[in-house]
């Protein structure tokens, strides 16, 4: 692996670390205060200034209006958007809207990436992804109770989903629904593009998270369909392939993640030095002790950072070069780690901070709320370590090691 970054990728992520200084940091105190729809309006300003920079979308395909950046070079470019909350979206390249432009580009029909995913990359519209349920583990994507039963030439979707971020607002929603009940378990899903506007569809509301319920882009969705009717036509690639096809969007969207995440921890980590490098905590200066405990956490958290930096590239360059089959353990390794990074960073970030680190006077306790649900999503720590330690020993087997 080549570690010398590309001189495109240099000159895009510094125009884009200083947009993100100029234009968005300063937005955020207006942020912390207002729900999203109220900030939409100079959000909307900001990606018109964005597009007219030719920096919007630069994950998605060219041939739709995006940069057609490579899952390595857009690494570098969320972990400079990462900085900074609404980084990503401001860029158009924000989640769910990216991995279900990823899925639309490779499995959709002509007159499905016509009516959909143009819009999406363009940033006409959003969407969401409709996958958690609220009786299932969202951890196990075979265990799913929605159903959409085929009826002439439409399916007909019944169930309940949570958890689908960003449905307040969405235009579509890529729903995984069985339709192939008496298929091996990895074959009964399915993935439908059902529109929010058809009957049935029924946004129940944003669930509160951490004492907030977002709105717009910044909500997550309780939903409910109810004798859902969509035409078989919306079918996401082929029927029964959608554990398949979801498999494939979470790998490439584990990189984003994390490369945000890192993002995230580079902003903490500055404050956190900086306040470390002003304050006084007694009269005499610094106790000494005091001191050391925050030089080591400084030293811990560089050192973590670091490690985290390296191992999602690593995993980034193993999926572009061998494809995600290969790089699952290195995908597994950096979902639960980097999270646990990530949520150090920010705790130790806070804590240098005192009572000011408690308020929404400054980013912190904002990406401490909304960030520790890193450690859940897309499968738990639990089960990842679980899983990537099973095939590691599974190559131990039969071994004699001296």
């Amino acid at each position: 692996m080549d570690f010398e970054v590309p001189e495109k990728i240099k000159i895009i992520t510094e125009m884009i670390d200083e947009f993100v200084n100029k234009e968005l940091i300063p937005m955020e105190p207006e942020f912390l205060k207002n729900d999203f729809r109220t900030m939409l309006p100079v959000i909307e300003e900001k990606r018109r200034m964005v597009k007219k920079m030719e920096l919007w979308a630069p994950n998605h395909p060219k041939e739709y209006g995006g940069m057609g950046l490579n899952l390595v070079e857009h690494a570098f470019v969320s972990e400079s958007l990462g900085r900074s909350p609404i980084g990503h979206f401001v860029f158009g390249c924000h989640a769910p809207d990216a991995g279900n432009i990823e899925i639309l580009h490779i499995h959709g029909t002509p007159e499905q990436k016509e009516k959909y995913l143009r819009p999406l990359v363009e940033g006409k519209i959003r969407s969401c992804f409709s996958m958690t349920e609220v009786e299932m583990p969202g951890s196990n994507p075979v265990m799913m109770e929605t159903t959409a039963v085929k009826d002439g030439d439409d399916y007909i979707v019944n169930g309940q989903k949570w958890y689908s971020t960003s449905s307040d607002g969405a235009a579509f929603a890529i729903v995984m629904a069985v339709t192939n009940p008496e298929a091996p378990p990895y074959l009964q899903a399915s993935m439908i593009i059902v529109p929010t506007d058809t009957p049935g569809f029924n946004q129940i509301r944003n669930i509160p998270v951490m004492g907030e319920a977002g709105t717009d882009y910044n909500g997550h969705g309780e939903i409910l369909y109810q004798n859902c009717r969509v035409p078989q036509k919306n079918l996401l690639g082929q029927e029964g392939l959608g554990f398949v096809i979801a498999q494939e969007r979470l790998g490439p969207g584990r990189i984003h993640h994390c490369m945000r995440w890192i993002g995230i921890c580079n902003r903490c980590f500055d404050l956190m030095c900086s306040r470390a490098s002003k304050r006084l905590i007694s009269p005499d200066g610094r106790t000494l002790s005091t001191k050391q405990i925050i030089q080591a956490w400084i030293a811990e958290c560089a050192a973590e950072i670091q490690a985290a930096r390296l191992m999602t590239l690593h995993s980034a360059w193993k999926i572009e070069k061998f494809g995600v089959k290969e790089a699952r353990e290195d995908i597994s390794l950096i979902k639960f780690f980097v999270a646990g990074v990530m949520q150090n960073v920010i705790d130790k970030a806070l804590q240098v901070h005192g009572g000011l680190g408690m308020t929404d006077d400054i980013i912190i306790p904002w990406y401490y709320r909304h960030e520790r649900a890193a450690r859940i999503y897309d499968g738990a720590d639990e089960v990842h370590k679980m899983s990537v330690s099973k095939r590691i020993l599974r190559g131990y087997e039969g071994r004699n090691i001296r």
